[in-house]
């Protein structure tokens, strides 16, 4: 069997571009291939309750939603009804699992897995499927006031499916600000401290 970067190198994926802007207080994400690209998704931020709200670029309806905590550690999002919870499996560290039905064969939802690492300019989040390979990575610009990254699709299911491609773009947006909460959250430190992963 392939091993996670032999299944990176071979695949044959799509990547995202995220970028922020200030003045709409929103995200356009477009193909990053394709200079041309109109946007595909549009992600307003919000103050309260739900703080990330998903629209498609096409016809400007609302199919998602994502919520954060201030003292949970985990996150929860809501994807065309379907209500979806990142729930942290380290206090520490950064692993979440959620249940994916766009990744299931059947009607029964999947485990996915999401984990991270960083560097000095990105922070990488990486999805993981049943079988522990990677499906999608979300590299954020740590630095970047506007570019706030790129999320790339591994393999042809998340490249082919519309309903991977949502799925991916709402829960890998939403554990990114969940942790960027739990980095400058001074509730989030002791929420960690108490869960029970």
């Amino acid at each position: 069997p392939k091993n996670p970067q032999q299944q990176e190198n071979s695949a044959q994926g799509c990547t995202l571009q995220v970028d922020f802007s200030w003045k709409k207080f929103k995200s356009l994400i477009t193909e990053k291939d394709d200079p041309q690209s109109k946007p595909i998704y549009i992600v307003d931020y919000k103050t309260f309750k739900p703080h990330l709200v998903f629209k498609s670029a096409a016809d400007d309806s609302t199919f998602a939603s994502g919520t954060l905590h201030h003292i949970s550690i985990n996150a929860d999002c809501e994807i065309r009804g379907q209500p979806v919870t990142l729930k942290a499996l380290k206090r520490f560290k950064t692993e979440y699992t959620h249940l994916s039905h766009a990744f299931s064969n059947n009607d029964a939802p999947v485990p996915m897995t999401w984990t991270s690492t960083s560097g000095f300019k990105t922070w990488d989040f990486i999805c993981l499927d049943t079988q522990q390979m990677p499906v999608a990575k979300f590299s954020a610009n740590a630095w970047a006031v506007k570019k706030v990254g790129n999320i790339e699709f591994l393999g042809s299911k998340a490249a082919t499916s519309d309903a991977v491609r949502d799925e991916i773009v709402v829960t890998g947006l939403t554990l990114f600000y969940c942790m960027v909460l739990r980095s400058s959250s001074i509730l989030s430190f002791f929420g960690a401290i108490f869960s029970r992963p």
